[in-house]
């Protein structure tokens, strides 16, 4: 009777050939470098339209490979396929965007001999996590003529890095019994950039002219304007129209004695870019059905603006599809036959935090990619809930291929609970489900995933793609 039972499959057991554990390191080692390269949603594009264009996919469709892009943060690729649109495509699609600190419109202050940076937090971050870290600055600076400055700054080794200062704890008696939400506020989260004042020789009299007498009103804050027009040529001005964003410094990493795990910022929902787009560029023929990569940007706000899943970015590049490759099929029609994955990581279970699970149905690193079948929030509120027939389609594929997978929810249900791009794909009415591999500390600025999920997630796609 126990062969009837659900039995786990940890991914290491089931891939523990030398040419199989060679095959998923090479394959972390790839996913470390771009994880430590694509830090911004701008960054992540960049990096996956580069990928496309060296495989030969061009901008448009006037071939067979085709890419979309807007605004530098979205970006749809499409792989034309044997069977009509009419039959649907297979459609995977994942967001680009991580949890970070935004610099504020107006960012630059000074306050008791330090320069700072003002920032609101995007999406959903436990802020103390963000404090007494290297972090670096990644983004754009668009000037007034329109020219676009990229920025860098804090991840090469001869960069200064920057922080936000934390409280010591000798002073910080008077917080240990206020709610977390009153201890660290958002508006308390400012950077450190600098601390020196301007040089003399460099101040200004009110009148212009270089002079001694009069000192500059916040002389840190104009020594850090002076090094930003310095370096990339931009006044305090120009700020207003940039998008700098702060983010943990330094490389992704291996963890562990075995090095079993990778260590690093963004792995939601970077790790889903990176498999969806080894595995949608590993295709060589020309496959059964057209097949698709959509990336989409302010998932972690929700999905909302002009290059969010609410947009219409993706209804138009099926438009422009159908109107290219088969005019004659309603747009409806090719949407209802269609099977897609929103490729989205999920909550694995903490050692140290076990009882916020229902373990029966929670997801366990290692043991490889999680379906979730419904998202939502308590009573299955904003939720795809994935309809049975697709389930065990999906069950059937990954198991004739011996890929390891798992199914949960998020978290205990009046515990739990979270939002992904499914729902407003499921409005068109094709099948869709959530599937990622599991991350311990999830939004934090330093996740973990285990490189057998990885690998086994990067199966599972390719699978997905390639299925009848």
């Amino acid at each position: 009777m126990a062969d009837h039972e659900i039995t786990a499959k940890n991914c290491w057991e089931v891939y523990s050939s030398e040419k199989e554990r060679k095959a998923i390191n090479t394959l972390a080692q790839h996913y470390i470098e771009f994880l430590s390269t694509c830090k911004t949603e701008r960054e992540t594009i960049q990096y996956a339209m580069g990928r496309l264009a060296k495989a030969g996919f061009t901008e448009g469709l006037g071939s067979n490979t085709a890419g979309f892009s807007l605004h530098g943060k979205t970006l749809l690729a499409v792989r034309r396929g044997k069977r009509p649109l009419a039959e649907g495509i297979r459609l995977l699609c994942a967001h680009a965007d991580s949890p970070r600190l935004d610099l504020k419109q107006r960012p630059l202050q000074e306050q008791c001999n330090i320069g700072q940076a003002k920032t609101h937090y995007y999406g959903g971050i436990r802020k103390y996590q963000w404090l007494a870290r290297p972090l670096a600055l990644h983004g754009v600076v668009v000037l007034e003529n329109g020219t676009t400055i990229p920025v860098v700054l804090g991840e090469a080794p001869t960069d200064p890095v920057f922080t936000i200062a934390d409280l010591l704890p000798h002073l910080a008696k008077s917080q240990a019994d206020q709610p977390i939400s009153k201890v660290f506020e958002g508006e308390r989260l400012n950077i450190v950039l600098g601390h020196e004042p301007l040089p003399t020789k460099d101040q200004k009299t009110k009148g212009g002219k270089e002079g001694k007498d009069e000192k500059t009103k916040d002389p840190v804050k104009a020594h850090l304007l002076h090094l930003l027009h310095q370096r990339y040529g931009i006044v305090e001005e120009d700020l207003y129209s940039a998008e700098l964003q702060a983010v943990p410094a330094g490389p992704a990493r291996n963890v562990g004695l075995d090095s079993a795990l990778v260590g690093g910022y963004g792995q939601d929902d970077r790790v889903c870019v990176f498999a969806t787009l080894e595995a949608f560029l590993e295709q060589k023929e020309t496959p059964e059905y057209t097949q698709c990569v959509m990336y989409w940007d302010k998932e972690e706000i929700g999905s909302e603006g002009s290059t969010g899943a609410k947009s219409r970015f993706f209804e138009y590049c099926m438009a422009d599809l159908l109107a290219a490759w088969e005019p004659a099929t309603p747009f409806s029609r090719m949407m209802m036959a269609t099977r897609a994955i929103s490729a989205d990581v999920h909550p694995a279970v903490d050692p140290d935090w076990q009882e916020l699970h229902e373990k029966m149905n929670a997801a366990f690193i290692g043991q490889g990619p999680c379906f979730c079948k419904f998202t939502g929030h308590r009573g299955k509120y904003e939720a795809n809930d994935a309809h049975p027939e697709y389930v065990a389609w999906l069950r059937n594929m990954l198991n004739k291929k011996s890929i390891p997978w798992q199914m949960a929810e998020l978290g205990k249900v009046d515990g739990g609970g979270g939002g992904t791009v499914a729902m407003y794909l499921a409005a068109y009415g094709m099948h869709i489900i959530d599937c990622g591999p599991p991350i311990l500390s999830m939004h934090s600025p330093f996740e973990l995933a285990s490189k057998a999920d990885i690998y086994a997630t990067t199966l599972a796609f390719k699978a997905f793609l390639e299925a009848e």
